[in-house]
């Protein structure tokens, strides 16, 4: 039986023919850096389209290029998908590979002066809910500006309304109508949402829910501030807000409003 023709795209799990193998004339190599989260994002997506992760995103670009897929449809989701990325600084500087190096960030020097009160960092979306007489009467998520704007020095996010039936404020709204608001003062409070939905549930909770920063993020006493304390201190931290649960990592606060964070798996696996 002859063996099938395989269409255009680069061979996989054939060592000769991935040697012999040259990329169409005009054909160029894209690579962008993504965090395990996201790689992981689009590996389920890959598999549950029965491809690649390489034929998902040649796809993608392949039904741009034919007019099937609509610019404005993509411009929307990755505006929705710009709006969860993480921007606090972290605290040392990256290699290669994207792992953490002993160089500490310009930017974080205050941290390493002893500034700020470290506090439990977890993996959500960040909301604001604001509440009256003890009801939730506000749900926003967080919008960070474009690139465009950042060039205009529009460089802080801000917050917008989420809407009711909308598809990407699904699960917020299931997070904020899932907490106990009735014992928060009147007011608005930053908050994470977290959930079985969001960001890959790292906490494996069982249901969504919101967790206000201004309440119940205690602060961490002791925490080092130096590369390898760091390292060996988040190898062995629990989560405090589900127990049995490593942390995913620590944020610090400092009383000005800036943040810096270092999670458990920036870390090499070996140092």
């Amino acid at each position: 039986m002859e063996e099938q023709k395989r269409g255009p795209g680069r061979p996989r799990k054939v060592a000769g023919q991935v040697a012999r193998w040259v990329p169409p004339e005009g054909w160029s190599r894209l690579v962008a850096w993504v965090s395990p989260e996201e790689k992981l994002a689009l590996k389920r997506v890959a598999v549950e389209a029965g491809v690649s992760v390489a034929d998902l995103v040649r796809s993608l670009a392949g039904g741009l290029a034919a007019g099937v897929v609509a610019p404005e449809e993509l411009i929307g989701q990755v505006r929705r998908g710009m709006t969860v990325m993480e921007k606090i600084p972290t605290l040392f500087e990256r290699d290669g590979d994207f792992r953490v190096v002993d160089r500490p960030r310009a930017e974080c020097a205050w941290v390493f002066a002893g500034e700020g009160a470290p506090t439990e960092k977890v993996d959500g979306t960040n909301v604001r809910l604001t509440v009256r007489s003890g009801q939730l009467v506000r749900v926003e998520k967080r919008r960070n500006p474009s690139a465009a704007q950042k060039k205009l020095g529009i460089v802080d996010g801000w917050y917008v309304d989420t809407a009711e039936g909308a598809a990407e404020d699904r699960w917020i709204l299931a997070a904020a109508q899932g907490t106990d608001v009735t014992g928060w003062p009147n007011g608005e409070h930053a908050c994470e949402a977290l959930g079985p939905r969001i960001q890959g549930n790292p906490l494996q909770l069982a249901e969504h829910l919101c967790l206000p920063f201004d309440r119940e993020a205690p602060v961490y006493e002791g925490v080092p501030r130096s590369y390898q304390g760091l390292r060996e201190y988040l190898a062995g931290l629990e989560s405090r807000f589900a127990p049995g649960a490593p942390a995913e990592g620590i944020v610090f606060h400092h009383p000005d409003g800036r943040r810096a964070k270092i999670k458990r798996k920036d870390f090499p696996k070996s140092a």
